[in-house]
């Protein structure tokens, strides 16, 4: 059973993995939600396309004062420190916070975005490790969901997802889930 993890949701601007355009993380640490971080980011390219607002309903006015993503990451590096390692003196930041595994409904996507956007901005990428939490319902529920979106298995494991396609929100959700089938 994972019991400190970080869930993890990206919404894009674009078709582009890299033009992550907000992000919201929520920290679990002992098996209990312990904090949680959001933020609009300004996406790299930065253009909107038609379906992506669509999904989120996010668009260029709502990013253009937001901060770049280097700015946003240093601010969650800080954050998932104080979480879970705020009683131990800290050498490497981005290494340690390495060692804390990160979860996400379709796991490609979101993963896929981070080394991407670090791509970009030419952040050395740790190794993050990544779980799965669609997978892990796939195996858990098989056929007896009739998909296997984010919001049908929160609400398969008692998580009632409001807000849909707002980062927080999925993030919540995926916490939920994990706690539940992981």
């Amino acid at each position: 059973m994972i019991r400190d993890f970080n869930a993890i949701d990206f919404e894009t601007a674009n078709q582009q993995p890299s033009s992550v355009c907000s992000i919201g993380v929520v920290m679990v640490r002992n098996g209990q939600v312990a904090d949680s971080f959001y933020s609009l980011i300004q996406p790299e390219p930065n253009y909107y396309n038609y379906w992506c607002q669509q999904v989120h309903g996010l668009s260029q006015c709502d990013t253009d004062d937001a901060p770049v993503f280097s700015k946003v990451w240093e601010q969650l590096e800080e954050k998932i420190a104080d979480v879970f390692f705020s009683d131990q003196a800290i050498d490497d930041l981005r290494y340690q916070i390495a060692s804390i595994p990160f979860v996400a409904h379709n796991a490609c996507f979101d993963e896929g975005c981070l080394k991407a956007v670090f791509k970009v901005y030419q952040m050395d990428y740790p190794d993050y490790r990544f779980y799965d939490t669609l997978a892990a319902a796939r195996r858990q529920f098989g056929h007896s969901l009739p998909n296997h979106q984010l919001y049908t298995v929160a609400a398969a494991c008692g998580y009632d997802l409001q807000n849909h396609h707002h980062a927080l929100a999925d993030a919540e959700a995926c916490a939920a889930i994990a706690l539940y089938i992981l």
